[in-house]
């Protein structure tokens, strides 16, 4: 039996993906497809229908196994509910340029991944990424969708990575800004925000994010009802967190000073800063650049804020209240950070970051 769901893109657009469910001797198959229109969906499942409703059709369906990786990648893309992120994405879409992405799914193991990392020219790091975001499809293609993706060979895979060295866990970054970057990219901002007054006005970002420890895609999403006052503290929703992104909303606390900047913005918006990731993303290295300001990332500001918590005597739970890690462990990169008071205390560019607009 054939049915037809119907699925708006993220441009805008509808898909409408046509399913064909059919048993014969005992065997159960199916298959999809995604069409443009509503009736050429219909037409293929009237065709798949008859095709597969002769002796042994079905059979032979499920051993030629006609579905390949990159079209499991575009079905993760396109239906998962979570949102994806931009590099996720990215990662994803750069597999299929590569062999593995045209091998039936039944016919992949654990060699043909190893060999695909093995291909990549890029730091273990960064592999070990596209490792990383290559088995979230794994697990889900079999149970999901029926697509016949081992998820043992995946795990297979990446120990043999691992242990080969190919892949590696992320390093951790200790680049923190100094006083005078920070000065400098406030000071640029402000200058750029009297110039063009519609411009984003970064300097309020930037220090919302040190202040407060927030990521960059969580300052984007937090809103004016989320806010309590009077408790000092926000709710973050679809708070980033290991298998665990969508949903997941956590209330985190706010130092005073994230709390002075909140105050300095503007309530004609559901957000309080009410800008994309992208456009953060971009002002923030342009400005850099031409600052002369090197390595530094708008993430690092986040570190830094953590960083100034310890520093001023805080213990990880109290941390933790702000950050929002879950796990303790994670902090515990902090606890060397010897007690030296707050450096930010009568720091003028916070007084400057909320007295401009």
């Amino acid at each position: 039996m054939g049915t037809i769901s119907a699925r708006k893109r993220k441009d805008g657009s509808v898909a409408y993906r046509a399913r064909v469910r059919v048993m014969q001797d005992g065997v159960t198959y199916h298959e999809t497809e995604t069409f443009d229109r509503r009736p050429a969906a219909a037409a293929w499942i009237s065709k798949r229908e008859r095709e597969l409703s002769k002796p042994g059709a079905v059979a032979k369906s499920k051993n030629d196994d006609p579905t390949t990786l990159a079209k499991v990648i575009d079905r993760y893309i396109e239906e998962t509910v979570k949102e994806i992120g931009r590099t996720k994405a990215q990662v994803l879409t750069a597999i299929k340029n590569y062999d593995i992405a045209n091998m039936p799914c039944s016919s992949i193991k654990s060699k043909d991944i190893v060999e695909f990392l093995q291909a990549l020219t890029s730091k273990p790091q960064t592999v070990g990424n596209y490792a990383s975001h290559l088995a979230a499809i794994f697990a889900i293609a079999r149970p999901m969708w029926g697509y016949r993706l081992d998820e043992q060979e995946m795990k297979d895979a990446v120990k043999v990575a691992r242990r080969m060295g190919i892949i590696s866990r992320s390093a951790q970054r200790d680049r923190r800004p100094t006083l005078d970057e920070l000065d400098r990219l406030i000071g640029y901002f402000i200058e750029r925000r009297k110039k063009v007054p519609q411009a984003m006005p970064m300097h309020k970002v930037i220090a919302f994010a040190l202040f407060s420890t927030r990521r960059q895609e969580e300052i984007t999403r937090i809103r004016w009802k989320d806010f309590q006052r009077e408790h000092k503290r926000v709710l973050v929703r679809d708070m980033k967190h290991p298998g665990e992104k969508i949903g997941n909303h956590t209330w985190v606390d706010l130092p005073d000073q994230a709390i002075q900047i909140i105050g300095s913005m503007p309530k004609d918006k559901s957000e309080i800063l009410p800008y994309s990731t992208d456009a953060i993303s971009a002002n923030f290295t342009r400005a850099c650049k031409l600052l002369d300001i090197d390595d530094l990332r708008f993430h690092d500001l986040r570190h830094e804020g953590i960083s100034r918590l310890f520093e001023m005597g805080w213990n990880i739970p109290h941390v933790a209240a702000v950050s929002g890690h879950r796990s303790w462990i994670s902090l515990k990169r902090y606890t060397h950070i010897r007690e030296t008071g707050d450096k930010y205390a009568g720091w003028d560019g916070l007084k400057m970051a909320i007295e401009t607009k």
